[in-house]
C-alpha cells in the first residue's frame, strides 16, 4: 500500500540578480551568507542570481517540489529543484539550480521512497532485518501532481521476504518509470550470526618409561616436575621440586 505526501501550498522564494562572473565572485557570494544560482529551462534565456542561504535552506525544507521564484521583484515563475550542490563537509549549499516548468505538461524527475511500520512487520518482530533497497523512484507527472514522497507500508512483511516496485500502486496523476519486476524496494533478512569456534577439550594422560600412565606417588612428582619446567627451571632443579614434592606425598 502506498501514499505520497503533497505540500498545501506553493511556495515562493525571492531572488537577486547577479551577473556570472566565476568562481571567485560565487565565492564572495558565499563569504556574505548568498548562494549562487541559475534559472533555466523552457523559452527563456539561463539567469543567474543569488540568493540568502538561510532563506533557502528554510524555505526547501518547508517547499513542495514546485517553487514560485522571481527576480528583483519580477514575474513569478514555476520552477523544479533540478540540482543542489552541497560543501562535502559542512552540508551547506554552495549553489543550485533552477528548471523553468510548464505546469500543464508532464515532465520526468525522482522523488523519495518512505517505508513505514517496519517496526510492526513479522520478519523485523522475529529478529530479521528490513533492508531498503530503492530511496528514490523516477517518475512522470504534471508539476502540481508531483509529490514531496512516496510513502509505502511494510508493516506485513515476513522473514525472508521481498518487495517489488509492482506491488506499489502509484498515486493518482503520476506514472512510474522504473522496471516494476527488476526494482527491489525492500528485503527482510535473518539476522548475521558471528561464527563460534568450537571448543574442543583434551585429556592428556602422564606416563612412565613403559608407556604406563602413571599414578600415585609417581604422577604427583612428574606433575611437579612439569610445572618447574614450565616456570624455567633447569632439569636438574625440576627434578630436586619433583623429588620434594614426592617426599612430601
Amino acid at each position: 500500500m502506498a501514499r505520497l505526501i503533497m505540500a498545501s501550498d506553493t511556495t515562493s522564494l525571492s531572488l537577486s540578480a547577479r551577473s556570472p562572473e566565476g568562481s571567485r565572485s560565487a565565492r564572495r557570494l558565499r563569504r556574505d551568507g548568498l548562494v549562487p544560482g541559475v534559472i533555466y529551462g523552457g523559452d527563456g534565456a539561463p539567469e543567474h542570481f543569488a540568493v540568502d542561504a538561510r532563506i533557502l535552506r528554510n524555505t526547501l525544507a518547508h517547499s513542495g517540489a514546485i517553487l514560485e521564484v522571481s527576480i528583483d521583484g519580477g514575474t513569478a515563475t514555476p520552477v523544479l529543484v533540478k540540482d543542489l550542490q552541497r560543501h562535502p563537509v559542512r552540508g551547506e549549499a554552495v549553489h543550485v539550480d533552477f528548471l523553468r516548468v510548464n505546469m500543464a505538461e508532464t515532465i520526468h524527475t525522482t522523488v523519495v521512497l518512505e517505508l513505514t511500520g517496519a517496526d510492526e512487520a513479522p520478519g523485523v518482530v522475529e529478529g530479521g532485518v528490513l533492508n531498503q533497497e530503492t530511496r528514490e523512484l523516477n517518475i512522470e507527472a504534471l508539476p502540481g501532481d508531483i509529490p514531496d514522497s512516496i510513502v509505502f507500508d511494510v508493516s506485513g512483511m515476513q522473514m525472508n521476504a521481498t518487495v517489488l516496485l509492482s506491488e506499489l500502486t502509484a498515486p493518482e496523476g503520476v506514472t512510474l518509470l522504473d522496471d516494476p519486476e527488476e526494482t527491489v524496494l525492500a528485503t527482510i533478512t535473518p539476522p548475521t550470526l558471528e561464527p563460534v569456534e568450537e571448543e574442543i577439550e583434551t585429556e592428556t594422560e602422564l606416563v612412565g618409561e613403559d608407556g604406563e600412565p602413571l599414578e600415585g606417588e609417581a604422577l604427583e612428582a612428574a606433575k611437579a616436575e612439569a610445572e618447574a619446567q614450565a616456570e624455567g627451571d633447569t632439569g636438574e632443579e625440576a627434578e630436586q621440586k619433583a623429588d620434594s614434592a614426592s617426599d612430601e606425598s
